[in-house]
């Protein structure tokens, strides 16, 4: 018998994308291009007579900034499974900010479920649910199919089980800035936001991480997503030299190299990460 479960899943941070409506969910989704990051969620399920979910931001000393009750997408899940468990999420990142959180803690907390309650589902399944649960909740487009495996990844096909290409061995620390919340549903609802997306889409995969920042950007000035605020953080880069562009979809900044942290300071707390080499994975089970 196992009494609790821990997993954890990297966030991933879109640098462009596209949407795409498939002919069943695991096909619908997102092509595009982002950088699975270090960063992301730890979920841990408690065997509990009710389910119930809490979200845990906290800063990088364990204490804790806020917490929420709740997560639809997460209960969504649970009840799908047909089981109970007292799942806490936690995250250092900000919510609703462009960091792929919400599919983080899905694949986080359905890994966990699957090991407390020994369900057996194996990874198709798990990232199966996942997907769906996202494009269910509009959470989401294409971070659970990112975040299965680590680095910059490329989706040329839309969906859970296309082709990645995937850069592991992608060296420096990726610096970000966050000015403030953006809801994904607000934007991948609107008609008139996905058709400017459509027009702005690079349509190719990038060579390397420069070539994803230089694709990235063309993409944020095109699609009429930047905010005045992301704006002015971007000029700033430019006149340091600094690969940056905005995080996708969230009202910030994200930005390369060993002076992108002193760049972005001026703006605002700045979360420093690293491209990560592996997706969602457990991490503790306890009899």
């Amino acid at each position: 018998m196992v009494s609790s479960a821990v997993a954890f899943c990297p966030g991933h941070i879109s640098g462009y994308f596209r949407r795409v409506e498939g002919d069943s969910v695991e096909t619908t989704g997102s092509t595009g291009a982002g950088i699975v990051i270090s960063e992301g969620v730890r979920a841990r399920a408690l065997k509990a007579e009710e389910p119930s979910v809490e979200i845990r931001r906290t800063d990088t000393h364990n204490r804790e900034i806020a917490r929420i009750s709740g997560s639809k997408p997460l209960e969504s899940a649970m009840a799908q499974l047909g089981v109970c468990a007292a799942v806490t999420t936690e995250c250092r990142l900000p919510l609703e900010a462009g960091f792929g959180l919400s599919a983080a803690a899905l694949l986080a907390g359905i890994t966990a479920l699957d090991a407390l309650h020994g369900l057996g589902l194996g990874s198709r399944e798990i990232i199966r649910l996942a997907h769906e649960t996202e494009i269910g909740h509009r959470s989401g487009l294409g971070d659970v199919a990112a975040c299965q495996g680590g680095g910059l990844e490329c989706r040329p096909v839309a969906g859970i089980h296309a082709r990645i290409t995937r850069f592991l061995d992608v060296p420096g620390e990726i610096s970000t800035v966050t000015l403030g919340t953006l809801e994904t549903p607000s934007v991948i609802g609107s008609p008139g936001a996905m058709a400017r997306v459509e027009e702005a889409y690079p349509g190719r995969c990038p060579a390397d991480i420069f070539d994803f920042f230089r694709l990235s950007r063309q993409f944020a000035e095109h699609s009429g997503l930047i905010a005045p605020g992301v704006r002015d953080i971007l000029r700033a880069c430019d006149r340091a030299g600094v690969p940056a562009s905005m995080t996708m979809l969230g009202n910030g900044v994200f930005a390369y190299g060993d002076t992108a942290y002193a760049v972005l300071s001026p703006y605002g707390d700045v979360a420093v990460m690293t491209v990560a080499r592996s997706g969602v994975r457990m991490l503790e089970v306890t009899p």
